[in-house]
């Protein structure tokens, strides 16, 4: 009777590929599989306690009210944020995740020292103090606006409503030209600061009215001759440095002497070349050099020099820190001397600032011209309205006051040159066709 048993084939695992290929891990896939259900709905009935899986109340159910239904439900997590939660029981497999650290976390340690110390001396950052004053701002507009239903106020009783911040829209203060989007102007807008400090309108000198007092009127004269003279100088100045500078000279100097430059360097008669020597004899490009390697005296020689010098900058050091010790009170008068010297170039230069910002920026290639100061002679003056002799002109005034203010950019008048138009005579227009009849 033949055995039903089959033989089991024999077959070599000796690598990975083959052991995965021939052996039968069903059962273990299987029972991992299981774990790992357990893992994520939680351990099987029955491995749990009755204290577990029931939970006996001891209090009486009670009905809750609808605020505390709503509290309840503040309370707990909103329902849009379940599928964020975990569903399963598997712990997290990576415990130490990187986390992206706050703000406040990167900070470095000294920065927030320093931040604390300027806290306790009251030194405050400006974007703190502007959050302070816009969370202000924006409290009192919140308790100002009038709740749903309440009429409680006439809002026609109400002076300078357009002075108000919560009266006029965005679209109201800034509006637009029809069919672009280029700013137009803008009807508020207190932050913005000035172009300059210099006001609108300039009162003139005292010296310019029609019926000055004497000295008004030679402060006004010595205003002018101080300026005149600044030009004068200026351009004596230019003329010394440009025109003054060359000799003159005449046509014919001048020919010879452009000759005689032109002519340098070329070959000239009644000169012979100089005859240059040869020689025959084979010179080397690369002649033999004599070896003056240093002997070992010499080398000792250097080196008890090297150490000599280094010895006498050492004690010149020395001897230069105890005379220093000695002039400490020449130093004193000389650090007095500096801090003086710079508390004077501080000033000025506070009064160079004031003065620059009374001077006019430059926003083009043309540089502003002041116009010239309206005068008169002491002979000229009217003494009256009647006879006032007329000076400058009020719109040149205005617009030079607009560019000195940096509000309009200074410009030249340009004048267009107008094309030349060539005249000539139609054939059908010209005379001769009279004598032609004539004939």
């Amino acid at each position: 009777m033949l055995s039903t048993t089959v033989k089991k084939k024999r077959v070599s695992k000796k690598n990975k590929s083959s052991w995965r290929k021939h052996v039968n891990i069903n059962d273990v896939e299987e029972f991992l599989e299981d774990q790992r259900l357990e893992e994520r709905l939680g351990p099987p009935l029955a491995t749990l306690t009755n204290d577990e899986l029931f939970k006996v109340e001891t209090k009486p159910s009670e009905e809750l009210s609808a605020k505390e239904r709503k509290k309840l439900k503040l309370s707990r997590p909103p329902r849009c944020f379940a599928v964020l939660q975990p569903h399963t029981n598997v712990p997290d497999p990576i415990k130490k995740r990187n986390r992206v650290r706050t703000k406040e976390e990167r900070k470095n340690e000294l920065i927030k020292k320093k931040e604390a110390s300027d806290l306790l001396k009251g030194i405050v950052k400006h974007r703190k103090l502007q959050a302070v004053r816009d969370r202000k701002v924006t409290e009192d507009r919140k308790a100002a606006e009038p709740k749903r239903g309440e009429f409680n106020r006439n809002i026609w009783d109400e002076k300078d409503l357009a002075d108000k911040d919560n009266w006029l829209f965005k679209e109201t203060i800034k509006h637009n030209l029809r069919g672009t989007g280029k700013l137009r102007k803008t009807v508020k807008n207190p932050e913005r600061k000035k172009a300059s400090i210099l006001p609108s309108v300039e009162l003139p000198h005292p010296g310019t009215s029609y019926n000055p007092s004497f000295g008004d009127h030679q402060d006004l004269l010595k205003i002018v001759t101080e300026k005149e003279s600044a030009i004068i100088k200026e351009q004596n100045h230019l003329n010394r440095v440009t025109r003054d500078m060359f000799s003159k000279m005449t046509a014919e100097k001048h020919d010879s002497t452009w000759l005689k430059e032109m002519s340098e360097g070329l070959p000239q008669e009644g000169k012979q070349d100089e005859e240059v020597e040869s020689d025959d004899e084979y010179k080397s490009l690369n002649p033999p050099v004599k070896n003056t390697k240093k002997t070992l005296k010499q080398r000792r020689k250097q080196r008890e020099q090297l150490k000599l010098g280094l010895l006498k900058k050492t004690l010149k050091l020395e001897k230069k820190k105890v005379t220093d010790i000695h002039q400490l009170k020449i130093l004193n008068k000389d650090i007095e001397k500096t801090e003086i010297k710079s508390n004077i170039l501080r000033e000025k230069r506070k009064k160079m600032r004031l003065l620059k910002k009374k001077e006019p920026k430059r926003l083009s290639a043309t540089k502003f011209e002041e116009t010239e100061i309206e005068f008169n002679m002491g002979q000229d003056i009217a003494g009256n309205l009647r006879n006032l002799k007329k000076e400058g002109n009020l719109l040149t005034d205005r617009f030079k006051s607009l560019q000195k203010r940096n509000i309009v950019e200074p410009s030249t008048r340009r004048h267009r040159k107008k094309g030349k138009v060539k005249i000539y005579t139609k054939p059908g227009h010209k005379e001769d066709w009279i004598k032609t009849v004539a004939r």
